[in-house]
């Protein structure tokens, strides 16, 4: 059987060959190989090569650059069909995926689950089970459960997206994020990234110290006692309960919302002393790099993680990392595309 080609995105970096966390001098000519990641799904930043994560950030260049011009869509996923499936409630992750599909020109189809079938006790294996039998070429998944997206890459012939699962990981966060960074400081390696907040229960958190780790950079984990998680130091994260040893020097400063939805326990007295003790001030800011920038994954909440100055200031780069999102989703949906058709082996 002959193999379909996809369209290559004008400007797309076609290996992942530069160093780690750094821009590539130029863009390969037409001799080079077509751009590949591994593996048909992404379940995790766990699974991704420093190459990899390069790839995928400098394909995201020139999805960018698509984002930016007047007609805003390629026939890149033309004739492919995208399911995204929510088992949690989403603002940015979901419409970012939704824009990106369309910006490609796939055919999407978004489901919501409390008007699913899922209300009457269907299983996610039998829900998908079904959807594939209508033969989508991805699934994007967001569930509560850690685990759902390796579950179902072992049964599914289409390729599966991790879009966020319980406390485990949200790889596309961590990948929007690093490419939200490189834009600002030019790298990753060597970079001081301080993430402050709900460590315990993010899986933000996870995917981002595997990937800023993995590139080079040096993270810092800061939260109340009763919110590091334990073991953290083997994910390569340099624990700490002091926000002003975190902050101190540091060049980007990533703050984490306090989970409510997923606490079971009294984890803090109350979110007036936690933002006392570890809300992001403009004084405590002053502690950071002259050139420091300010990230939050979103939602925030203003007055408990983070102070509206700092959310509104000019560090912010909070609204740069939702639009670099969708450039980040339509990259990685074409490199998977392209493994999918087995042009990329």
């Amino acid at each position: 059987m002959t193999a379909r080609t996809v369209d290559r995105p004008s400007g797309a970096s076609r290996t992942g060959t530069t160093e780690p966390g750094d821009r590539p001098a130029e863009r390969p000519g037409p001799e080079a190989p077509p751009p590949q990641l591994r593996s048909r799904h992404l379940l995790g930043i766990a699974g991704l090569t420093a190459d990899e994560i390069t790839l995928i950030l400098d394909t995201a260049v020139a999805m960018k650059e698509i984002g930016g011009r007047a007609i805003k869509k390629v026939p890149t996923l033309r004739g492919r069909t995208v399911v995204n499936l929510f088992f949690e409630p989403s603002t940015r992750t979901r419409t970012s995926f939704e824009i990106a599909e369309k910006r490609l020109s796939a055919d999407t189809l978004s489901i919501a689950t409390a008007t699913s079938s899922v209300t009457k006790g269907e299983t996610l294996v039998d829900t998908v089970r079904n959807l594939e039998a209508m033969s989508p070429d991805m699934i994007v998944l967001r569930h509560s459960s850690s685990g759902a997206p390796e579950l179902l890459s072992r049964i599914c012939r289409s390729s599966v997206i991790n879009a966020g699962d319980g406390m485990h990981e949200h790889p596309t966060q961590a990948l929007l994020d690093a490419f939200t960074i490189r834009e600002h400081k030019g790298r990753l390696s060597g970079l001081k990234v301080a993430i402050v907040g709900d460590l315990l229960h993010s899986r933000v958190l996870r995917s981002n110290v595997q990937l800023l780790k993995t590139m080079g950079a040096e993270v810092w984990a800061c939260g109340p006692a009763t919110l590091i998680p334990a073991g953290i130091e083997r994910l390569g994260a340099r624990p700490t309960t002091s926000v002003d040893e975190a902050v101190e020097g540091a060049d980007v400063v990533m703050l984490l919302r306090i989970q409510h939805e997923r606490m079971h326990a009294h984890f803090i007295p109350s979110v007036r002393e936690y933002f006392a003790l570890f809300g992001m001030t403009p004084e405590r800011l002053r502690r950071a790099s002259s050139e420091v920038i300010v990230m939050h994954p979103g939602p925030m909440n203003r007055g408990v993680e983070i102070d509206s100055e700092v959310a509104d200031g000019p560090y912010s780069v909070i609204l740069e990392q939702v639009s670099n999102g969708v450039a980040v989703r339509m990259a990685v949906l074409y490199l998977l595309a392209g493994r999918e058709e087995g042009t990329l082996e």
